[in-house]
Order: C-alpha cells, then sequence, then structure tokens
C-alpha cells in the first residue's frame, strides 16, 4: 500500500478538510416568500397550493412540478 513520502503540514490537511463540512439545504426564508424580495419570491411559492418550496423541487404539500403534478400526495 502506497506511503506519503512527505508529511502534510498542518495547514495543508486544514485547507483538504474545509470542504467536508455539513451544509444546510437551500430553504427559503418565510419573508423571502411573502414577496420582500420582490421577483425572486415567485419561484419560492408553489404557484398550485401557495406553500413554501424549494426552489427547483417537487412541492412536498400538492406533488405538482413545472404545471404538471409529478407524484401523488396523500391527504392525512
Amino acid at each position: 500500500m502506497p506511503n506519503p513520502k512527505r508529511k502534510h503540514s498542518v495547514s495543508r490537511g486544514r485547507k483538504r478538510r474545509t470542504h467536508d463540512r455539513l451544509i444546510p439545504p437551500n430553504i427559503p426564508s418565510f419573508q423571502r416568500a411573502q414577496g420582500a424580495a420582490g421577483d425572486l419570491s415567485k419561484r419560492f411559492i408553489c404557484p398550485q397550493c401557495k406553500h413554501i418550496k424549494m426552489s427547483h423541487t417537487i412541492c412536498h404539500n400538492c406533488g405538482y412540478y413545472n404545471g404538471r403534478q409529478v407524484i401523488a400526495v396523500e391527504r392525512v
């Protein structure tokens, strides 16, 4: 099994590990969805059910994406 020829410095190892963190999902804030951001707010609200959704994803409340029903959502 190959071994490193030289010791990596502490700063080099830390630079490599900077990208190993967990990143929270891109969920829009409620204020942006209510229209505080102007035209950007339209893409965060589902046009069918008017609930907040993540951009470029299926609405988990009604199952619509881009004007078409993609999944059937069971209502409880």
